[in-house]
């Protein structure tokens, strides 16, 4: 992890945030922003756009809560939690909502840099799980569309799916495009004639 990670802790206790930012610059990380004030929170994470997000709540209610889990929801960051009590609903949404790291009456200076590297590695699996699965739906949808247009070609055409496929190919490579944009071409132009 690079000392350089720019750091936001939101914590409306001072007491509190003081101990989570004297454990990020006793593990080196020096760009540390505390932000204790609640009300336009996205706007200021927006203002202030962070690497790294830590939210401290002292005894989080349902409200408040569910405050921090749209806060969560509207930025892609990491995000690491600390709460001083929690159940099984707050932690499943907390999960729902994209927190990296939710932790438990755990609140000490040594464990900030531990739980924060956690939550930024956390993050980045899940980001490249999220970017995986839509790049599989993509290919797929791409996969469907060409399929749609080979159809489209086999009916009108009376050709073989090979044959249908080896001329969307050839006009792919005859117009420098792709055959996804042939295929989407086809099945465009073939729902406007009603075919």
């Amino acid at each position: 992890m690079t000392p350089a990670l720019s750091i936001l802790v939101i914590d409306d206790n001072q007491i509190r945030a003081s101990i989570i930012e004297q454990g990020l610059r006793d593990a080196g990380h020096f760009r540390v922003i505390l932000v204790h004030e609640m009300d336009g929170l996205v706007r200021r994470i927006a203002e202030i756009d962070p690497d790294v997000i830590v939210i401290d709540l002292e005894n989080p209610n349902r409200d408040r809560l569910e405050h921090m889990f749209q806060v969560t929801r509207a930025v892609q960051r990491p995000i690491a939690m600390f709460v001083d009590q929690s159940d099984a609903g707050s932690i499943e949404a907390a999960v729902e909502a994209g927190v990296s790291a939710y932790v438990v009456d755990g609140l000490k200076k040594e464990r900030v840099k531990p739980i924060l590297d956690m939550a930024i590695s956390r993050f980045r699996a899940y980001s490249r799980l999220t970017a995986e699965l839509e790049e599989a739906r993509n290919e797929l949808a791409e996969r469907k569309t060409i399929d749609r247009a080979k159809g489209i070609l086999m009916k009108t055409r009376g050709i073989s799916e090979d044959e249908a496929y080896r001329l969307l190919r050839k006009t792919a490579m005859n117009q420098s495009r792709k055959i996804i944009e042939v295929a989407q071409s086809l099945v465009i132009a073939s729902g406007l004639l009603g075919d």
